[in-house]
């Protein structure tokens, strides 16, 4: 039947052959695709790997959100602001100072970020040492309620393209891409676009806004989040017509680099 050929040629043409008739079970797990949501309801796809390595990933986070706790239960709730001594005639009165620059602890905090932050805690302490706590407080408290109902209904060049950006921000997520969750977003948009007239709306701006809206949960600590962002720590300009703040900081990075 084979003519000629020995059993040892036919041997190595079949053991070459081998890897095609029965591929690798590595090989077999690369091709399978899985698909599930992320903690903040966006879907991820990726293969069997992907997902171990994921998995890996959300343990560490565990194991680093049980040392925040520990420092939670053993230090206060708010361990990470430092205590300001205020003198006043009647005694001495401790208040929570929401500088950055005064922050307890700052090295374990600064340890503690870098390594990640447990998702729970992200609204807590990313309001508060961003600077978001602090600026809100200047104002007050019914700020953005009495905000949001005064330009409610108000038509501008800026409602505008927010309308038209709404259902293309974030397409197909089960709760940014619906009515309620439009109807955050634009309220979150649409007020800051009042509150600050030189940057009003620009896009991109409907990316971060949603997304602080999935990580801070409220719409009013979504807003006070956005205001500081582009108020303090971006560099200025870089969410107005010229996006000339952008364009700064890629020379900058492209001269690091």
């Amino acid at each position: 039947m084979f003519g000629t050929q020995s059993k040892r040629d036919l041997a190595l043409e079949l053991q070459a052959q081998f890897p095609i008739l029965r591929p690798s079970i590595h090989a077999r797990r690369a091709n399978l695709t899985v698909k599930f949501q992320d903690l903040y309801g966006f879907t991820v796809e990726g293969n069997v790997d992907d997902v171990n390595v994921l998995n890996e990933v959300r343990e560490k986070v565990r194991q680093q959100g049980r040392v925040w706790w520990a420092l939670e239960a053993s230090k206060g709730a708010n361990w990470y602001l430092q205590p300001q001594v205020s003198s006043l005639s009647e005694g001495i009165v401790l208040k929570s100072s929401l500088k950055l620059a005064a922050l307890a602890n700052s090295i374990t905090l600064k340890r503690l970020i870098r390594k990640g932050i447990p998702p729970v805690l992200r609204p807590k302490v990313w309001f508060s040492l961003s600077g978001a706590a602090k600026k809100k407080s200047t104002v007050p408290e019914s700020y953005y309620n009495d905000l949001t109902k005064a330009v409610d209904g108000k038509v501008t060049p800026a409602t505008r393209q927010i309308d038209h950006d709404l259902p293309r921000t974030f397409p197909g997520h089960p709760w940014l891409d619906t009515p309620e969750g439009h109807a955050a977003l634009r309220r979150v948009l649409v007020g800051y676009s009042f509150r600050d007239s030189d940057v009003g709306y620009c896009q991109g701006l409907n990316y971060v806004a949603a997304l602080l809206l999935l990580v801070m949960k409220t719409e009013e600590d979504a807003f006070w989040m956005l205001a500081v962002l582009l108020e303090n720590v971006l560099v200025n300009d870089c969410y107005t017509n010229n996006l000339s703040g952008c364009h700064v900081e890629q020379r900058v990075f492209k001269d690091l680099l």
